[in-house]
């Protein structure tokens, strides 16, 4: 049987799955600092054809984010006064929800959004989703107020947690987001090849450098403490990230909305007439 279309998951290397194998026999310990390492290491994407327009139009400035000491590229689209805070996902870029930046600048909007540390045009080689929450609440002091948020795969799960550490929007749409930090964590160590224990002793690891639990990042904790409007999208055909994500943050929801497409995948569902339809008419 053929894989559908929508089919876009990262296939790991096979000599990275050798390499893990190799240390984990060797030492646990390596094992587990070459999964951290691999975790917060994202792949650089060449822009596709699709976002050379909006790359070409934004008005792009490296900012630094001092909570963190890195620097993000933020992109300044279109005029409008009223703004809107568009947050990409894991490897993607600020340029990655174009077709529906293009659709906000129809109704008047301009849009801000960023090259997360590492990712896109932005320095770095490594990032994880607080740096993603500290550049979004410092660009909500340098650039808005914001009017709503809008976040993809990772993206939601930063706009979710920004909200609960104090950004503030009338309404916020999360597309393909995560939930559980560990089930994110557990999944990896699975593409891995690894023993679960590594993903444990990630956490600890993690828990260790932050002073504070993973779980607490998770997207359906923060959404205990989101009081707004929030409008739930997902794929039953995600590869990425399971659709049962998008209705455990849903249940958490004081104002939640649930839309739920089928076969457009993890990232073709940022381009779908009917998802951008759904955005605007939740919006307005």
């Amino acid at each position: 049987m053929k894989k559908a279309k929508h089919q876009q998951t990262v296939k790991i290397p096979k000599t990275i799955l050798y390499t893990a194998k190799v240390l984990e026999t060797l030492s646990p310990k390596l094992a587990t600092r070459f999964a951290i390492k691999l975790f917060t290491t994202p792949i650089r994407h060449k822009l596709p054809k699709r976002e050379i327009e909006m790359d070409a139009n934004s008005k792009q400035q490296l900012v630094r984010i001092p909570a963190i000491d890195k620097e993000i590229m933020l992109y300044q689209y279109g005029s409008g006064e009223k703004k809107i805070l568009l947050v990409h996902g894991w490897s993607g870029r600020g340029t990655q929800l174009v077709k529906i930046a293009d659709e906000l600048l129809k109704l008047g909007y301009s849009t801000i959004s960023f090259d997360a540390p590492a990712h896109g045009k932005a320095p770095g080689k490594t990032s994880n989703m607080t740096e993603f929450i500290a550049a979004a609440l410092q660009i909500e002091k340098d650039f808005g107020p914001f009017e709503y948020a809008i976040g993809h795969s990772l993206g939601g799960m930063t706009v979710m947690n920004s909200i609960k550490k104090g950004l503030s929007v009338k309404k916020a749409v999360i597309i393909g987001s995560g939930d559980v930090v560990q089930d994110i964590m557990d999944d990896f160590v699975l593409k891995l090849g690894l023993q679960p224990n590594i993903s444990t002793q990630m956490r600890i690891a993690f828990e260790n450098k932050l002073g504070e639990t993973m779980n607490s990042y998770s997207a359906y904790i923060a959404a205990k403490d989101v009081s707004i409007p929030v409008l739930v999208i997902h794929d039953e055909n995600d590869d990425d990230v399971p659709v049962t994500a998008a209705h455990h943050i849903y249940q958490y929801l004081n104002q939640g909305e649930l839309m739920i497409t089928k076969e457009l995948g993890h990232r073709k569902i940022l381009g779908d007439s009917k998802v951008i339809k759904k955005i605007v008419a939740f919006i307005q």
